[in-house]
């Protein structure tokens, strides 16, 4: 019985793995050619080359598609992951709304304010620091749920999903510019990090950029926190994109999580 199971939820898999495959190639070469995801049970369906020049076209850029997929479908895998948690999170701020996000964000925050002061007593810098990583916070995850809201996909990806990523790396980071305990968990660690940037920077023929950033640029203060929203930015770009990848391979209404 056992092995049986096992048996049927490999054939799941492998079953899955090949729809997905496909849709990923109809939806390559529906880039050039009409009718060609989901088109097969359609009544119209498939479009077929017919004439030896449409023929050749739709090989030559049949055979180019798979290349990408092969790169194409891990990354697919990591969307699936990312979207899962998304999807929670989005699900959450429904429930509540901007008014709730706001009002939860500031509680949390202003508890862990509270919290800070109570805790530092007298001492003002501990405190601000905490402080400040809430103001952070709070903003930051404000705006990623308004643009989510006001835009569509683009604007999901472009300016929601940095927000986001920015409500999660930045908040440590402006707290170390006021707490020396902090700094000393966080900064360390970010230097590092800099450093092994711009040596493999310097490694490829973008060498000048790497140049040109360690004689101009200390990495001190205010800089901890541009690095980390440079650093932010893309990321939140890279996840919104894996997350749309994962929707165009299996689509909303097919999500096993929601």
């Amino acid at each position: 019985m056992a092995t049986e199971q096992s048996t049927e939820e490999r054939s799941g898999v492998v079953d899955g793995i090949r729809v997905d495959v496909v849709r990923l190639h109809e939806t390559w070469m529906e880039l050039l050619f009409p009718r060609q995801r989901g088109a097969a049970h359609s009544v119209l369906g498939k479009w077929k080359p017919t004439t030896t020049g449409d023929k050749v076209k739709y090989r030559v850029w049949g055979a180019l598609g798979w290349p990408l997929i092969a790169i194409l479908y891990p990354l697919a895998l990591l969307g699936f992951a990312a979207r899962f948690y998304s999807r929670r999170v989005d699900r959450g701020v429904a429930r509540v709304g901007l008014l709730g996000v706001v009002i939860l964000s500031v509680l949390v925050w202003g508890a862990l304010t509270l919290a800070a002061r109570i805790q530092f007593g007298a001492s003002a810098e501990g405190f601000f620091a905490v402080a400040a990583a809430s103001l952070t916070a709070v903003l930051a995850s404000v705006l990623a749920v308004v643009f989510t809201r006001v835009g569509g996909r683009g604007t999901t990806v472009l300016v929601a999903y940095p927000f986001a990523m920015t409500a999660i790396f930045l908040p440590p980071v402006v707290a170390a510019l006021y707490s020396p305990v902090v700094a000393d968990a966080v900064l360390p660690g970010s230097y590092d990090l800099a450093e092994e940037f711009l040596d493999a920077l310097a490694a490829t023929p973008l060498e000048p950029v790497s140049t040109f950033l360690r004689a101009e640029y200390d990495l001190e203060g205010v800089a901890y926190v541009i690095m980390w929203f440079a650093i932010a930015v893309p990321l939140g770009w890279i996840v919104g994109t894996l997350v749309t990848l994962a929707d165009v391979v299996r689509p909303k209404g097919e999500q096993d999580d929601d």
